[in-house]
C-alpha cells in the first residue's frame, strides 16, 4: 500500500508548521507541493529530513509558483517541463524506485489565468490555455503508468463550484477552460480520482477563497486534482480530502488530497 498526496501550500517556509503537522497526522508515503514560493537552495530541507522525507524533488523559483516533492520511499526525479514556455517553475516528474517502482508521479501547478476570461485582454489567460494544450500533446505520448497531480485551477464539472451559473465567466470555471481541460483529460484517458471515489454531485471542495469568511458560505471550488492512468487508476483503493487543514490558524487557501493505492 502507497499512499500519495498533493497540497498546494502558498509558501512552504510560511507554512512549514503546518506541512509537519500534516506529515504527523497523515503519513502519506509521498507528498507533492505546489506553490512553493522558494529556490531549492532555500527550501526547508532539514525539516523534511527530521521528518522522515529524505527524498526530495524541488523545482522552485524565487517568491513565486515552485513545486517540490518529498517522500519517505525512494524516488528520483525524472522530468521537468516547462509548459507555459517562459521558465516559471511549474512542473516536477519523479519515478518511484522502492514500493511502486516504475511508476511515474507527475507534479504540476497550472496557471490561474488572471481575472478576464478573453486572451485578447488578458494574456495570461492565454498563457494558461496554452500550457494546457502544450499538457495535452504531451499527455498523447505517455506510455507509462502515471499519476498526474496539482494544482490544476479548473473547476470542471458544474458541482465543482457553490454556484455553477454564477461562476460561468469567472476563471477556473469557463466553458473554454473546462473544455481544454477536458481535452487533456481525453488524450491519454486520465481518470480522476477525486470524482471517482467521490461521485458528482457530491460536495467535493478543495479551494475557498481569503476573501470570503469561508465555512459560513462555503464558497468552494474543486481546483485540485489526482488523474491516473486508467491502468494504474485500477490499483487506487480510497480517496480523500482533507478539510480540517483550512480551519487552521493561517491557512493556505486550499487543501490536501490523498489517494491510496494497492501497488
Amino acid at each position: 500500500m502507497i499512499t500519495i498526496a498533493t497540497w498546494n501550500i502558498n509558501s512552504v517556509r510560511l507554512r512549514m508548521d503546518q506541512v509537519g503537522r500534516f506529515l504527523q497526522e497523515h503519513a502519506p508515503d509521498v507528498l507533492c507541493l505546489q506553490e512553493i514560493k522558494t529556490i531549492e537552495q532555500s527550501f526547508p530541507h532539514a525539516a523534511f529530513e527530521e521528518l522522515g522525507y529524505t527524498y526530495r524533488a524541488v523545482h522552485g523559483q524565487k517568491g513565486y509558483h515552485g513545486v517540490a516533492t518529498v517522500s519517505r520511499i525512494p524516488m528520483r526525479e525524472f522530468s521537468r517541463h516547462d509548459w507555459q514556455d517562459n521558465g516559471e517553475a511549474r512542473h516536477v516528474g519523479v519515478e518511484l524506485d522502492g514500493p511502486g517502482q516504475g511508476l511515474i508521479l507527475e507534479n504540476v501547478y497550472i496557471p490561474a489565468g488572471g481575472d478576464v476570461a478573453d486572451r485578447a485582454v488578458n494574456p495570461k489567460f492565454g498563457q494558461k490555455l496554452d500550457f494546457l494544450e502544450r499538457m495535452t500533446r504531451w499527455s498523447d505520448r505517455i506510455d507509462r503508468p502515471t499519476l498526474l497531480v496539482g494544482d490544476f485551477n479548473v473547476a470542471p464539472l458544474e458541482c465543482d463550484v457553490y454556484d455553477h451559473k454564477a461562476l460561468l465567466r469567472t476563471v477556473s470555471h469557463t466553458p473554454i477552460e473546462v473544455e481544454t481541460l477536458g481535452r487533456l483529460a481525453d488524450a491519454h484517458g486520465w481518470v480522476d480520482l477525486g470524482r471517482t471515489f467521490i461521485p458528482a454531485p457530491q460536495r467535493n471542495y478543495s479551494w475557498w477563497s481569503y476573501r470570503a469568511y469561508w465555512r459560513q458560505k462555503d464558497h468552494g471550488r474543486r481546483l485540485d486534482h489526482m488523474w491516473a492512468s486508467p491502468d494504474l487508476a485500477g490499483q487506487a483503493t480510497a480517496h480523500r480530502f482533507v478539510e480540517e487543514t483550512r480551519k487552521w490558524e493561517k491557512p493556505s487557501d486550499h487543501i490536501p488530497l490523498i489517494t491510496e493505492f494497492d501497488l
